[in-house]
């Protein structure tokens, strides 16, 4: 009888996509980086101080892996995780889209799915959260737009206008004008804003709401992760710069994003594919002569930001054996080999992480289905030999 979930690890590390599954179990690996990771998510917790980073890699070597893993340790330490791979669709240079599609894809603890407006629904207007959240987007905030949505959202009883609020929430603004007319109905008042909003412009008080909104519905904090942070090589020259200023906004973040931890991941040839290749500097002096700040400190972030390192051998075996014990539970057999044994045979999948991992998938597929995978067999008795001639995976497939 084979085991459900060890089935679905399996598969998950199989395919090379990594999961939240995979980052709960496979987590004792770099523990130096993850160490800093668990200190900075303390701090967080428990004095509310905002902060971010940035690690890179090679292809494959296991940043989105990290990722996931810190996805896990978030939850753990009861804070809303957001997770959101950077696209043409999702370009940083655009905050208002990338709020968008965070918030789409923002968990809340022991939660699988994404989502928090079945929480949100449940502040009823003159609680003590609602009156806090209606202070805090009054005095806090650069435009005070989300007060009159807010409240808006507390007291209407119109399904259809409760939607489109809440939709706004979520990251489909709402026009100006529409809102005034919701506003003025519900409460017989004019809306007379300090600064008219442009979601261009002010999409950061959105962030911030959140933050604050989240630890008045009792979280520890917001953990934001951003996997495929390259892709901003592919902007153009002015768009990377304008990125460049919103990644300030989360790895120097002012007063008015609260409790909030943020993750860039990123290949680890960014420096010299873009910043030197690309002349960043230069194009930062050149477009921005009188402004450089803050994104010349990402820049200098973006240069320097710490590499992950090969894992040692240590840790390669505590993985595979990690996945042997999830490979015999997943199909119902005992794979009796050694550790050594099976490393060896990841050898000739070359030197990434992710290859090495589905090769020893594989060498264990062969075992299972044919008691041998290249030279390497298991005899009736469960014993085994082993010689280094061992073929590649696109000689066992």
């Amino acid at each position: 009888m084979y085991d459900i979930e060890a089935r679905h690890i399996i598969e998950a590390l199989r395919s090379g996509i990594p999961s939240r599954a995979v980052g709960q179990y496979f987590s004792e690996a770099r523990p130096k980086i993850m160490k800093e990771i668990s200190d900075r998510l303390d701090v967080v917790c428990e004095q509310g101080k905002s902060s971010g980073m940035i690690i890179s890699g090679k292809y494959g070597e296991g940043k989105t892996h990290l990722l996931n893993t810190v996805f896990n340790l978030a939850h753990s330490n009861n804070m809303v995780v957001s997770y959101l791979s950077l696209s043409k669709e999702t370009p940083m240079d655009k905050l208002y889209l990338v709020y968008q599609k965070l918030i789409q894809n923002t968990y809340l603890p022991k939660r699988q799915q994404p989502g928090f407006t079945y929480e949100l629904e449940k502040i009823s207007a003159g609680s003590p959260v609602a009156n806090e959240m209606l202070l805090y987007a009054a005095k806090q905030l650069e435009t005070d737009k989300l007060y009159y949505l807010f409240r808006s959202y507390l007291n209407t009883e119109d399904s259809d206008e409760k939607f489109l609020l809440q939709a706004d929430l979520e990251g489909d603004f709402i026009a100006n004008v529409p809102l005034k007319k919701i506003y003025k109905r519900i409460f017989n008042q004019p809306v007379k804003y300090n600064t008219n909003f442009t979601k261009t412009k002010h999409c950061n008080d959105y962030f911030s709401f959140m933050s604050h909104l989240f630890i008045q519905m009792g979280y520890h904090g917001w953990v934001i992760l951003m996997d495929e942070t390259e892709l901003m090589g592919r902007l153009s020259k002015k768009a990377r710069l304008n990125a460049y200023r919103n990644m300030a906004g989360f790895l120097m973040p002012k007063e008015q994003l609260e409790s909030t931890f943020s993750i860039f991941a990123l290949s680890a040839s960014y420096a010299e594919d873009v910043i030197e290749a690309k002349h960043e500097y230069e194009n930062l002096a050149a477009i921005y002569p009188d402004e450089p700040e803050p994104a010349k400190t990402v820049l200098d972030l973006l240069a320097r930001a710490p590499q992950l390192l090969p894992l040692t051998k240590d840790e390669i075996h505590e993985i595979l054996y990690k996945i042997q014990d999830f490979h015999g539970k997943a199909y119902g057999w005992t794979p009796n080999l050694s550790i050594e044994s099976l490393a060896e045979a990841t050898q000739s999948g070359g030197y990434l992480l992710r290859t090495k991992i589905r090769a020893a998938i594989e060498f264990l597929d062969q075992l299972y289905q044919y008691g041998k995978a290249g030279k390497t067999t298991i005899n009736e008795l469960g014993e085994e030999t082993f010689t280094e001639d061992v073929p590649s995976i696109e000689e066992w497939g």
